[in-house]
């Protein structure tokens, strides 16, 4: 009895009507966005911010709301932000929701009905709002799910109707959030291929700012789907209020960013509605993807840690579990190889020390060998002239080696000069009149077709057949959608853009259904995928193609401040003329790999590495689910010091990276961060190549917590592109 009464308690549903004033609350444990209904029926955002006392909200029952007042008593009874505004009626600015109905009224208005509030656990809480169109049978359903410790808001929406016919939907927004600040600074993050996530801060000036993309797949290419909005002023590591957004979606994406007249922000996020207008037949829902948010009032880091944290518990497929590191054959061998050359790589991966081999590109495809990349992309059978005996072998041998082995495949796509193009042309996105248009010689399958989407899942699912599966995918997609047409969807072309991704969602759902913990990197063409919907299914990605590591620092600085570090995957390659170590060092701030052929170490060199891999294993629960703390920025000095502290505060390791000084720059203390100011702290200089000098001249001492974080070390080296990898450890605490 005592059970079932707990239950009823963790699942109560309360509701309230539009009878009761009551304010909504969605908390955390440090935030609270705030909404109200109004006496005209109309939903209203009053507040996100810092979590306030629950007296501070009362007012919103108690007192005479103040529409269109400013600052005028208490801000929370200002309601000027409708929650989720409308197209049509008296809506000036950009709106969440847009649609035409079957008599082609092109208005809407929604109403509030009703709320419920849902624990879902001790740490969750969803909360769901229905509103509906007054005249029309249309309801709008706002829900958000709030994570309490790690202080991080979930938001989407759902969109139904009961008219006769399907009605058009123009914009259908995952979120629309409301400030009201002096001035806001945006921190974006842009690129291209080899130069992912730059970021660039900038003052909003009145009008709308957009980041989108409109590539249908490798959408990130050109933007990342995230951002920094700062209030009031510019937010640093460590001070300032600003909320960090990212979208869940792995389509097309557009975030608007609008100051009106009266110097009043809003935020809408979600799905990109550029070329895809919507045809939503009675009775469906369409769901939009999660816009995902934190709020920090002590700045940029605290931002991250936030995520990351979410991240690890609910946001990255099985981000509380161990990542493996590897060695690929790409850049050792590139599409030239046999199955000696494979199973000599097995040992190297051995002898490295790392958990598996990978073999990239180039091992499948028989009528059209895959020799390079314009041919046999598709064709997902071993290359026999490469591999006589098969996937099954390299298995077996790797298994009596003592490694894993793991796959490259890009699934999505198929090569003109493919077996599988000329038994299915229609399953190819192109258009029915025009030239094929190609992008490194290949074209994108059709995932909106059920088909194609068997033909994806068998692909996996048939080397997991063999010989018991390989213990790691790496999934590629090199291009983006150019002169995209759908024949399966034939005269809803508008549609093609959501249901590619719905299409391939339901692909990795399959995936991930078999085989639940089967780890899986998200590749695209370097970057060009990152998210949180993605990441449901794939336990790590492949952050860019550059490895060169003085690059690398900078984009391996700006995905950390989304991505949690076990996330990252980072190679040690041949790209750059740097030494080992600085390699190493540069690739070990995330999921550690290597691309380069180990036989071409020179002594030092490889027993260099084989420590580092050791180090590496030894501390890689503190790199991946420590909090993370950005000490000194790339984009500020001629260096990059961070640092992971686990969460009992006795484990910690910082990396300092010296990049290009102009001269010799005598760099100035660093304060650590994140450490128990009353412990007693071992610090110790690791990663050293062998009979080399150490750099930091304290290392083996002993200091206070309190003295590193107040006072300080000197952890850098003043060479060009040199490293210094520390190792700190809790021996007392008072």
């Amino acid at each position: 009895m005592k059970k079932v009464l707990f239950l009823l308690v963790l699942t109560t549903l309360f509701w309230k009507t539009n009878a009761q004033q009551d304010p909504i609350a969605i908390e955390t444990q440090n935030t609270a966005l705030i909404l109200k209904v109004a006496k005209n029926g109309l939903l209203y955002q009053t507040y996100l911010g810092t979590k306030l006392e629950a007296s501070a909200y009362n007012a919103l029952s108690k007192e005479t709301e103040r529409t269109f007042v400013i600052n005028d008593g208490n801000p929370l009874l200002n309601l000027r932000h409708q929650a989720y505004p409308t197209y049509g009626t008296d809506n000036l600015f950009e709106s969440a929701i847009r649609m035409t109905h079957n008599d082609g009224n092109p208005a809407l208005e929604l109403v509030y009905v009703s709320y419920q509030t849902t624990k879902i656990d001790g740490n969750t809480t969803e909360t769901s709002i229905k509103m509906k169109d007054p005249v029309y049978p249309v309801e709008v359903t706002l829900h958000y799910k709030s994570f309490y410790k790690e202080n991080v808001i979930e938001q989407w929406t759902e969109i139904v109707h009961r008219e006769k016919k399907p009605v058009t939907l123009y914009n259908y927004a995952s979120s629309m959030l409301h400030f009201d600040a002096d001035k806001y600074w945006l921190t974006q993050f842009h690129g291209d291929w080899a130069k992912e996530v730059r970021m660039q801060e900038s003052e909003l000036t009145s009008g709308a700012k957009v980041i989108d993309s409109k590539l249908g797949v490798r959408t990130n290419m050109y933007q990342t789907p995230v951002f920094f909005l700062a209030l009031n002023d510019k937010a640093n590591e460590n001070t300032g209020e600003l909320v960090a957004g990212t979208i869940a979606w792995s389509g097309n994406f557009k975030f608007a960013f609008e100051l009106d007249n009266k110097k009043s922000l809003r935020i809408s996020s979600g799905i990109n509605p550029f070329a895809s207008e919507y045809s939503l037949q009675p009775g469906e829902i369409f769901t939009t993807p999660s816009f995902i948010y934190t709020f920090s009032n002590k700045g940029k880091g605290q931002a991250s840690r936030n995520l990351h944290s979410w991240a690890k518990n609910y946001g990255v497929k099985d981000g509380d579990k161990s990542r493996l590191t590897l060695l690929n054959n790409w850049e050792t061998t590139f599409f030239n190889f046999d199955e000696k050359k494979l199973t000599d790589m097995f040992e190297d991966s051995k002898t490295l020390g790392v958990d598996m081999f990978l073999l990239d590109d180039g091992w499948f495809g028989n009528k059209y060998p895959r020799s390079g990349d314009k041919s046999g992309l598709g064709d997902w059978q071993a290359t026999k002239t490469k591999l006589p005996n098969g996937l099954g072998f390299l298995m077996q041998q790797a298994e009596k080696t003592g490694v894993k082995f793991g796959i490259w495949i890009e699934p999505e796509m198929v090569n003109p000069k493919s077996e599988l193009y000329e038994k299915h042309p229609d399953w190819v996105l192109k258009l029915p009149n025009r030239d094929e248009s190609y992008y490194r010689t290949q074209l994108v399958l059709d995932l909106s077709n059920p088909k194609v989407q068997d033909f994806v899942f068998k692909t996996v699912d048939d080397i997991m057949q063999t010989n018991g599966g390989v213990a790691f995918f790496k999934w590629d997609c090199n291009r983006m959608m150019t002169n995209a047409y759908s024949t399966y969807l034939k005269n809803q072309q508008s549609h093609l853009f959501i249901e590619y991704t719905r299409g391939l969602y339901k692909v990795l759902e399959r995936i991930k259904t078999k085989y639940p913990h089967l780890p899986m990197m998200l590749c695209a063409g370097g970057g060009g995928r990152t998210d949180y919907a993605f990441l449901k299914y794939f336990t790590e990605f492949w952050a860019s193609d550059n490895t060169d590591p003085y690059n690398r620092v900078f984009i391996q600085w700006g995905f950390s401040q989304f991505f949690p570090a076990f996330s990252i995957c980072n190679h040690v390659t041949s790209w750059g003329n740097q030494s080992i170590k600085f390699k190493t060092d540069v690739a070990m701030m995330g999921k550690l790999g290597f691309d380069i052929n180990i036989k071409e170490l020179k002594e030092k060199e490889l027993k260099y590495t084989q420590d580092a891999v050791a180090n590496y294993k030894r501390l890689s629960s503190v790199i991946w689910h420590g909090d993370m703390y950005r000490i000194v920025s790339p984009y500020e000095d001629s260096r990059a010091v961070l640092m992971y502290v686990n969460e009992s505060k006795d484990k910690a390791v910082l990396f300092s990276y010296t990049l290009h000084p102009l001269y010799d720059p005598q760099y100035n203390l660093v304060r650590f961060q994140g450490l128990n100011a009353n412990k007693t702290y071992k610090v110790e200089e690791i990663n050293l190549m062998p009979e080399a000098k150490k750099t930091l001249q304290e290392s083996g001492e002993s200091f206070k917590g309190d003295y590193l974080m107040n006072v300080g070390l000197r952890v850098s080296s003043s060479k060009v592109e040199s490293s210094v990898v520390l190792e700190i450890t809790a021996v007392s605490a008072n």
